[in-house]
Order: C-alpha cells, then structure tokens, then sequence
C-alpha cells in the first residue's frame, strides 16, 4: 500500500511541476497519470532515473507540450527529488554522526550538493538566466541555440513559481520518509534488530546512490550501498542483501499499475 501512495504523490508532484509551464494547453489528470505510470514500468528496464524521465518527456512531447518544457519538468522533478534526499540524508548524518567520519559519504554528499547548488541556480537565478543567453548569442543561429534558448526560458518559469516548486519539495520529502517507511517494514519482515533512526539514516544515501545511472533497476549499487550501511549497525550483509533485494522488488510491484496501462494503450505513450 505504501509503495502506492508514494507511486502516486510522485506522479502529483510533477503534474504540479507543469502548471507554470503549459497552464492552458496542459492534457487532463488522467492522461498526464497513464503518462507518470507508464514511464516507470518502461523505466524498469532501463538504466536507473534516466531511463524513465526520457520516457516521461517523450510522452508529454507526444502529448502536445513543447519539447523543451516537457524537458523542464522532469529536470525540475528530479531536481527537487534530489534536494530532499540531500535534506533527509543530512538528518541522517545528525541521527548516526559515525557516518560523518566517513570521508566516502562527505564526498558524495559534497558532489550531490555541488550539483543541486548548481541546478536550482540555473532555475532561480535571473542573473545566471541573462548570462546564458548573453552566451549562447555567440553561438550560430540554429535548432541548438534556439533549443538552449527556450530551455533555459522554461527552467526560469520556476522562478516565477517559487511556492509550486516548494510544495513539491515539501512533496518530495514525503514520498522519501514513505520509502524509508517501506525498507523499515521489509527489515523487520527479514527479522533486522536495527532501529528506525538507522533507516532514516541510511536509506537516504543509498537512495542517491541507487539514483546513479549505472545499472538497470539499481541492480549491484543497491546491494553494495544496503550492505555497506547497515554494516555500521551490526547487520551481517546476508540480510542486508536480501532488504536490497526486497526493496528492489516492493518497487517494480509499484511500477506494475504502468504495465497494465501500456499492455492496454491505445496509442504509443
């Protein structure tokens, strides 16, 4: 049921994400809903994130919104995904301060840091936005420049739209701690002893490593990073791998409702 709920609040932020964008020409709930499933079912089998956001944006195109605003609001989306795992993942660091230690995890929270510090700038910074068009007016007329132009147009929207962007935020956070909520119930199914706090501790950063493109479904990364964190509480990796596993598979049943919507389509997504 979790897993549902959470599939679900995903799906809301980012229907909430294309009101700045396509506010009049914008298709119904229901199409932009079979648009979200869809794309994660088909994102099952390909690399991790990146898979089912080019879906999700090949979809909405074919749909009738711009390419370069479908573009937007998935980058918007797992814009702010990223931000509240970075946000729980630094509670994480206060609930367990061993991992603070680790020279590993400041890294890569510092690099995760550095990106997001750098994403949300291109959206809400009017001085950065004048830049890049100042920049790309050097480059020849043509499909590229006038691409970059709108794309960047379409991110600055967000700007506009600051209380949008952290509804979805706030969103975000909520669609993290219900994950978090699924690994716990999956660990005391397995008969894990570690408490709650080292979830919300480790699920976030193994969360961001699961989000790397690498492999299909966080397949190998997710067993690593589950085995590696919960090793700081005393877990053995043999349950450790098999929480991975589970967590795995609680979210390709998520992403069953978008099976069923593609095996009927009338049309391509």
């Amino acid at each position: 049921m979790l897993v549902l709920v959470d599939r679900t609040l995903m799906a809301l932020r980012w229907i909430a994400l294309l009101a700045p964008l396509a506010p009049g020409t914008r298709p119904s709930i229901g199409a932009l809903m079979r648009i979200f499933f869809v794309s994660t079912f088909l994102g099952t089998v390909l690399p991790m994130s990146v898979g089912a956001d080019a879906v999700r944006a090949w979809g909405l195109s074919r749909a009738g919104i711009t390419t370069h605003e479908s573009l937007a609001s998935v980058l918007m989306d797992r814009l702010l995904g990223v931000v509240s795992l970075l946000l729980m993942a630094a509670v994480g660091l206060m609930v367990v301060p061993a991992l603070a230690g680790n020279s590993w995890v400041l890294l890569a929270m510092a690099a995760t840091l550095g990106a997001c510090a750098l994403g949300l700038a291109a959206v809400f910074s009017a001085g950065l936005a004048v830049a890049g068009h100042r920049w790309l007016e050097r480059l020849p007329e043509g499909r590229v420049r006038r691409g970059a132009v709108r794309m960047i147009d379409a991110l600055q929207a967000y700007r506009r739209h600051r209380g949008v962007a952290a509804g979805v935020l706030a969103a975000s956070v909520a669609v993290q701690v219900l994950r978090i909520l699924q690994a716990w119930l999956l660990g005391l199914s397995l008969g894990i002893t570690a408490g709650a706090a080292a979830y919300f501790a480790f699920v976030p950063l193994i969360l961001l490593i699961m989000m790397l493109p690498i492999t299909i479904m966080g397949l190998g990364t997710s067993q690593l990073a589950f085995a590696f964190f919960f090793a700081q509480a005393g877990v053995d990796w043999a349950p450790a791998v098999a929480l991975s596993v589970l967590f795995i598979a609680l979210g390709v049943v998520g992403n069953l409702p978008g099976a069923l919507l593609y095996a009927f389509r009338q049309r391509p997504v």
